[in-house]
């Protein structure tokens, strides 16, 4: 079942509840959702708006979400996690990978070569939370949804067209493990925040990034970049998304209320979140193809040579992970099965 249909299910869960909860149905509630993007970039338009506008109806107007964006409450996108926790927020969007190490387990979906579909991987992502993270990596937050984007590339100045042709180029990684993997491929892995990108190519700190198509556009990079690199099959990188909640903040509404909230929540809205990230990647990468950039795709044959020199990422990880009692080749063979076993629904 698709998660615009899941919603429908919003109002009518809302509905059923009955008797006790009468006296509660006054009550209303403003939520803060704060995340780090412009409000007109995908997700926010997208998925964040979406999600708070059907939670709003759905309670007949007794929720009202106001949304701050690009980091309006303050802070800095790290920190996003701690705000909700500590109530700063009411609910957070936010990328595991601000604060690298704090959730291990979702770091299985970020491993090179790992995810070849969004839909497919946050379906698992999901799958995974429940029986492995909600307790563990995320039990300080009551989690909405879990999901990852669409296949991450390289945008480079200069053609990267094999391994070596990294050897030298400062790139931005989008994650502790693809920043490991440009390292072993002789490039430099530079750490900043997306938003920061284009500054970062336009004064030459950067030679390129890895993000995935979609949010090309947002960042201008098809304007600061001419060459493009993308994989068939696994990509060479992918990130983990959280959307949480303050746990206290949940608790403290009515039960009907917290009904509505679960109801445009869950697997469902996770399948969705990543799939309108996925879909987004179309409409960017025309941007490049009709600016005359140069697209290289890298075949799955030669591909293999890349996922090779990836394998001792996957050591350290697994390495790393086993440090706090985790079985990480487990956690890896777990996601590949529930990722294969998608069935697109």
């Amino acid at each position: 079942m698709s998660f615009m249909k899941g919603l429908m299910r919003g109002a009518m869960a809302a509905a059923m509840i009955t008797g006790g909860a009468l006296a509660a149905q006054a009550q209303e509630v403003t939520l803060k959702l704060h995340q780090f993007l412009p409000p007109q970039a995908n997700v926010p338009k997208l998925v964040l708006d979406v999600w708070a506008d059907k939670v709003e109806a759905d309670s007949d107007g007794r929720i009202k979400i106001d949304r701050f964006p690009a980091m309006a409450l303050g802070g800095k996108p790290p920190e996003l996690i701690d705000q909700v926790t500590d109530g700063v927020a009411d609910i957070v969007w936010a990328v595991n990978g601000f604060t690298p190490g704090r959730f291990p387990r979702t770091e299985v979906f970020e491993l090179p070569f790992m995810v070849s579909d969004a839909r497919a991987a946050s379906s698992a992502y999901w799958q995974m939370f429940e029986t492995h993270m909600k307790d563990t990596d995320f039990r300080d937050v009551k989690v909405l949804g879990t999901w990852v984007h669409g296949p991450g590339m390289l945008h480079t100045k200069r053609p990267v067209e094999e391994p070596s042709d990294l050897n030298g180029m400062k790139i931005r990684g989008g994650s502790r493990m693809v920043n490991q993997l440009l390292e072993l491929l002789g490039a430099t892995p530079i750490g900043m925040p997306v938003t920061a990108i284009p500054e970062g190519l336009s004064k030459g700190v950067l030679d390129g990034t890895t993000i995935p198509w979609e949010v090309t556009g947002a960042l201008k990079v098809p304007e600061l970049v001419n060459n493009h690199t993308e994989f068939e099959g696994p990509a060479i990188y992918d990130l983990t998304f959280v959307m949480a909640m303050n746990k206290a903040k949940y608790e403290s509404l009515p039960d009907d209320l917290k009904a509505v909230i679960d109801a445009n929540s869950g697997l469902e809205f996770s399948i969705f979140a990543g799939g309108v990230m996925q879909d987004m990647d179309g409409p960017a990468r025309q941007v490049a193809v009709d600016r005359g950039n140069n697209i290289i795709t890298i075949s799955a044959e030669d591909a293999k040579t890349w996922e090779e020199l990836a394998r001792p990422v996957y050591e350290q990880w697994i390495a790393d992970v086993e440090g706090n009692g985790i079985d990480g080749q487990a956690l890896i063979d777990e996601a590949r099965s529930l990722m294969d076993a998608y069935d697109g629904q």
